[in-house]
């Protein structure tokens, strides 16, 4: 499977979570996003999503605003402790939509994502409570993370 990972702010694309994608046997484009530029970030993101035409997009932290922020058509989406409160203006996502995060998150509040949730009429099992930070490192997170994304690109008939 090809995967469009965008890591946080702060982050590098050789980050624990891409590489964990990536040894478990799918394909990820993980373009660098400058931390101090989001339009450009965006930009970026939107250019790699429209080359490569991804099976999935990843979006961690900020990567997550930037995911809600580009034109992704139909493509699954998983976000992990989304900084869209912070980052961008989109304040919904479309259904299908995976969201992981820790209560525990000391960077972005875990309440953030329930909003989203709400906002974007998604069912509740739609954000998944994992991990022990933000980073979202440990091993139970990391598996959730591959399920989700694994689960996420499965087109089921209609």
């Amino acid at each position: 499977m090809l995967i469009l990972f965008l890591h946080g702010w702060q982050s590098t694309p050789s980050g624990l979570k891409p590489t964990y994608l990536k040894d478990h046997g799918h394909t990820v484009l993980n373009p660098k996003l400058p931390d101090d530029d989001f339009d450009a970030a965006v930009s970026i993101a939107q250019a790699e999503f429209d080359q490569g035409k991804p099976d999935v997009v990843v979006g961690s932290s900020r990567g997550g605003a930037v995911v809600m922020t580009i034109d992704a058509g139909t493509t699954p989406l998983v976000l992990l402790c989304p900084a869209w409160k912070r980052w961008g203006t989109a304040t919904t996502v479309r259904p299908g939509t995976i969201i992981s995060h820790s209560r525990a998150d000391e960077t972005v509040p875990f309440a953030d994502s329930e909003e989203l949730v709400r906002n974007s009429g998604l069912p509740p099992e739609s954000l998944i409570v994992v991990g022990n930070d933000h980073r979202l490192a440990d091993p139970e997170s990391l598996k959730k993370m591959l399920g989700a994304v694994e689960r996420s690109a499965i087109v089921l008939p209609w």
